[in-house]
């Protein structure tokens, strides 16, 4: 392979390959290489397309060290000259140094500041790897003192705001600041620091920091600090709320929101398969759906998630799990309420809602839906030959065949079942559309 210099593109994932990245890969005037999902481990190479993290995938596998920066892997060991070891020792070393002193001082004074027991701005014990730290006080510059011309939205526990956070590059991230004061916020904290604290995916928003300390009146704060996602969240752009977005939201086109539709199911088939524990959302929905400048889908808000454990006794995960149900109006399923418990197979309702509401552009709550009608019912009387009827009218369906959109209309539909072991498996639902995408490419 390493004479195939008019490759661009190379899929290599889910092929249970194993050691380490072969370096002519870097050689290659590759444009994107997936190698997710499978048992590579190793040194990540630092040429060609490995310099740009958004155009490598790497999720799933064994371990790797090294690469860009900007790819966060530890620094591979035995790696430096003993010369070079050296060298990044004494950098390390002497700025410590000089300002160990004063260091020592600041952390003596807040511990004594913070003598009522609240726990100081940073937390490193609830499973978060922190890649930045902030305090209250530089939350507050970097949203402009929370300021509502930085507000992105509001949730049931908390308002999100854009903040800008003054470093080299002007960082743009998301804080979304809990509200205490409402029943259940410290829990959905934690629940999203549980769930986002160990994983990385593609297709879940990254949680790059947390805030846990006390504000300048002494009050509790809590905040939860994400990547920014510049085209907001899947709602707005299927709704068009243009008093909320002044405008700038366009039709999604088909193919788009197959796409989308492929990236909401592959994080959501990660969460359940993709780690050591299963997790469970709990509350899908097109509001908890955010899309990059590429119109990456990633699926963000766990505050209602739960962990089963792989090692934890089934005693103790139906005790985790059946806490405290909630969701969202129209996507939870039938189950919850009457057995109240959530599983996997919950979530997949949820998706074959949000599926259905994609391609049909009408929300479960719509006025068309009430009694013994609900959105499933609506799309499956309408299958096979009664789609257009029902289908989103400003949709061009010229860009995919009509057999492409009854078939992804079925999935959805079997997805959004009343019996939940008749719902199609998530991992089957992502092998499903990514065969229809590549049919439609071809």
């Amino acid at each position: 392979m390493s004479s195939l210099m008019g490759l661009l593109e190379l899929d290599l994932s889910r092929n249970n390959l194993s050691g380490s990245i072969p370096s002519f890969l870097g050689s290659l005037k590759l444009q994107k290489l997936n190698l997710s999902f499978n048992r590579l481990q190793g040194e990540v190479p630092t040429r060609g397309v490995f310099t740009k993290k958004n155009s490598i995938f790497l999720d799933g596998n064994l371990g790797f060290c090294g690469g860009i920066a900007e790819m966060m892997f530890p620094p591979c060991k035995g790696v430096e000259s003993s010369k070079e070891k050296l060298s990044i020792l004494w950098k390390i070393l002497i700025p410590i140094m000089i300002i160990g002193g004063l260091c020592i001082v600041i952390l003596i004074f807040f511990k004594c500041k913070e003598s009522n027991g609240n726990p100081s701005p940073f937390v490193d014990t609830i499973g978060v790897q922190l890649f930045m730290r902030f305090s209250y006080a530089d939350l507050v510059k970097a949203t402009n003192g929370f300021s509502e011309s930085n507000v992105l939205g509001f949730g049931r526990f908390g308002s999100v705001y854009k903040a800008i956070i003054d470093d080299d590059n002007d960082t743009i991230v998301a804080v979304k600041v809990l509200n205490l004061d409402v029943k259940g916020a410290s829990k959905s904290f934690m629940a999203e620091c549980r769930a986002l604290g160990g994983i990385r995916h593609r297709n879940l928003v990254k949680l790059v920091s947390v805030c846990d300390t006390v504000d300048f009146k002494g009050n509790d704060f809590k905040a939860l600090v994400y990547e920014f996602k510049a085209n907001r969240s899947l709602d707005k752009w299927l709704h068009n709320n243009e008093e909320e977005s002044g405008g700038d939201f366009k039709r999604l086109s088909i193919i788009q929101r197959l796409n989308i539709a492929l990236d909401i199911a592959q994080g959501v088939e990660y969460l359940h398969f993709g780690s050591g524990s299963s997790i469970i959302h709990g509350d899908l929905k097109p509001n908890n759906i955010l899309l990059d400048h590429d119109m990456v889908a990633c699926v963000g808000d766990f505050g209602l998630a739960k962990i089963h454990s792989n090692i934890l006794p089934s005693s103790c995960e139906s005790n985790m799990s059946s806490i405290g149900i909630k969701g969202t109006i129209g996507y939870v399923p039938p189950e919850y309420g009457t057995f109240g418990s959530i599983s996997m197979l919950g979530d997949v309702y949820s998706f074959g809602v949000i599926l259905l509401e994609m391609f049909t552009n009408k929300r479960p709550t719509n006025d068309l839906f009430g009694g013994e009608v609900n959105i499933h019912r609506y799309v499956n009387s309408a299958l096979p030959h009664g789609i257009m009827e029902i289908i989103d009218p400003e949709l061009d369906t010229r860009a995919l065949k009509m057999e492409f959109i009854v078939r992804i209309l079925k999935i959805g539909v079997s997805c959004s079942k009343e019996n939940p072991r008749d719902r199609m498996p998530m991992n089957l639902v992502v092998s499903e559309l990514a065969g229809i995408l590549a049919q439609c490419m071809n």
